[in-house]
């Protein structure tokens, strides 16, 4: 079973030069490659350079993490893709259980390792922490981290189990899956698109899992800053675009609801002062709007699942009745 390790790069000499060398060290039984999306620092002449043994796939524009990946993956062979941030650092034999559980477990399509924070390594880290969830209304969530409360690694997530979503910073799928699911949706330009993902699988009947024995450590908004008014606009468009696509039951009682959510959530950033971000959730809700025709007719095309979700509302549940932990959902 091939392994591709698959990094993702848009003017990211810096990280490359911190933390490729943990990935070439502890990844002996993969391919590595760097997926180049135009950059215009001289990322590529640093690789060639220092490090000769990784291979380069040069994409021709920047198309955000969905289309970079799209269009990096197609040139590969290998059995399995490990999708990698680039603000990654990875630990030894990382990889060997993860490959074990593909090739015992048929059904698994996606898996992903433990994800601890770099800067805080006994903590768990915001993009994924110890596998993730969502909600009856498309909120994601992760044992770890529901929010902004992220819990410390004390061996309460060492397992191995099904999780609904894995996390984009570090992702493992077969080749075979992500092309029957034609990769990801590249109108999400960057954030959510791997649950877009995990969440078309599932309605396919594929399974997802998290194992504890795989770990790696990420600094997190290396790229995009959790504060970054951009980033909130993302995650508001695309999480409604994903529900509208892949959520069965009534869609409009959950669009209805999700979006009076939302709006709950522009009067929170308003107490805070966070003028942007308000405005961020309005332009995402304009740019659902635009895009609803085409998300309707995903839909009509796609198999939704009942059960997807074992948390009706986790906004009620961390805001109202303060459960901030996953072992309380």
């Amino acid at each position: 079973m091939k392994t591709a390790v698959v990094i993702l790069n848009w003017n990211g000499k810096a990280l490359l030069r911190k933390f490729l060398p943990s990935i070439i060290e502890h990844s002996q039984d993969a391919t590595i490659y760097v997926a180049d999306n135009a950059s215009t620092d001289d990322s590529i002449s640093f690789i060639e350079s220092d490090f000769p043994e990784v291979k380069i796939i040069r994409n021709k524009e920047n198309g955000g993490y969905a289309k970079g990946y799209n269009d990096a993956l197609k040139h590969l062979e290998e059995d399995i893709f490990c999708l990698v941030n680039s603000d990654i650092e990875v630990t030894k034999n990382w990889l060997t259980p993860v490959i074990d559980t593909f090739k015992t477990e048929d059904n698994t399509a996606i898996i992903q390792p433990k994800i601890l924070d770099y800067k805080k390594k006994t903590y768990f880290e915001y993009a994924g922490a110890a596998g993730g969830f969502i909600d009856k209304y498309g909120y994601p969530y992760c044992r770890g981290r529901i929010f902004e409360e992220i819990e410390e690694d004390q061996g309460q997530y060492n397992d191995n189990t099904n999780i609904f979503w894995a996390s984009g910073a570090c992702f493992f799928i077969r080749k075979e899956v992500f092309n029957a699911l034609n990769g990801f949706d590249e109108s999400f330009f960057a954030h959510m698109e791997e649950i877009d993902l995990c969440w078309r699988a599932f309605n396919l009947g594929f399974t997802s899992k998290y194992v504890s024995q795989s770990i790696v450590y990420h600094i997190g908004g290396a790229t995009l800053s959790k504060t970054n008014p951009k980033k909130t606009y993302l995650n508001f468009r695309n999480s409604l675009a994903t529900l509208t696509k892949n959520a069965s039951g009534n869609l409009f009682v959950l669009l209805f609801t999700r979006l009076t959510l939302d709006g709950l959530a522009a009067i929170k950033f308003l107490f805070e002062l966070k003028f942007a971000h308000i405005f961020a959730i309005l332009k995402a809700h304009i740019s659902f709007y635009a895009m609803l025709p085409m998300l309707l007719k995903q839909r009509n095309m796609l198999k939704q699942k009942t059960n997807y979700y074992k948390t009706k509302s986790v906004v009620w549940s961390y805001f109202a009745t303060k459960n901030k932990y996953f072992t309380n959902l």
